[in-house]
């Protein structure tokens, strides 16, 4: 079974590194042979700032979201199997952007029992890795399931060569670990998933209260 793979770009700057990052890592995506792979580069995703209201979306009819931009979104995440969020590192955490595009997926559920990869990187020798603490947090909270095993690229100016491959061959081996552990974990919830899903927690508390 082949796998919707969403990577989803977490940075909107200008010049911002991902760009250095991005090819690699679709790349090694690809030629691993267990994805179909789309890029969610929220450049072409003008979210506003989270509003949505548990009426509107869950209530009769469902579907009220603030803007049809939000409904796309949703549409679009709910049709993957596995993501890998590609995230620099802001003030020790996620850059906002990447946060209000995780909140925006409302009411849809479409998170809810998928695994999630992180790829993190920054200038310093950290590579990310307090964005990538964070954002597994952040992926519990969507009903995700985050890999452990996540990929950090220290030094992000200079990781690469001219050639667009890493300068450090053990990223190669990092990455291919995360896709393995993405592709193994994408075919046990998509099996899992198929054979029945419990409500949503929402739902289950709803006769107690």
């Amino acid at each position: 079974m082949t796998l919707e793979l969403k990577i989803v770009v977490g940075s909107t700057r200008p010049g911002r590194a991902a760009d250095l990052v991005l090819p690699w890592l679709v790349d090694r995506s690809v030629a691993h042979g267990a994805f179909a792979v789309e890029v969610l580069d929220l450049r072409d995703w003008p979210l506003p700032m989270f509003g949505e209201t548990y009426e509107a979306v869950m209530g009769e009819g469902g579907g009220g979201y603030s803007d049809p931009v939000v409904h796309r979104w949703n549409s679009a995440i709910a049709a993957g199997d596995t993501y890998v969020f590609l995230t620099p590192e802001y003030n020790h955490s996620v850059p906002a952007v990447l946060k209000n595009a995780i909140d925006s997926v409302f009411g849809s559920f479409g998170f809810r029992n998928k695994v999630a990869g992180f790829v993190g990187y920054s200038g310093s020798l950290v590579g990310g890795a307090r964005a990538v603490e964070h954002l597994a947090h952040i992926a519990i909270e969507a009903e995700l399931v985050p890999l452990r095993n996540a990929t950090l690229i220290a030094q992000v100016h200079q990781a690469f060569g001219d050639d667009g491959r890493p300068r450090d061959p053990r990223s190669n081996a990092r990455l291919t670990v995360l896709l393995d552990d993405l592709a193994w974990w994408g075919d046990v919830l998509g099996r899992a998933r198929d054979a029945g899903e419990l409500p949503p927690p929402h739902a289950r508390r709803a006769p107690a209260a």
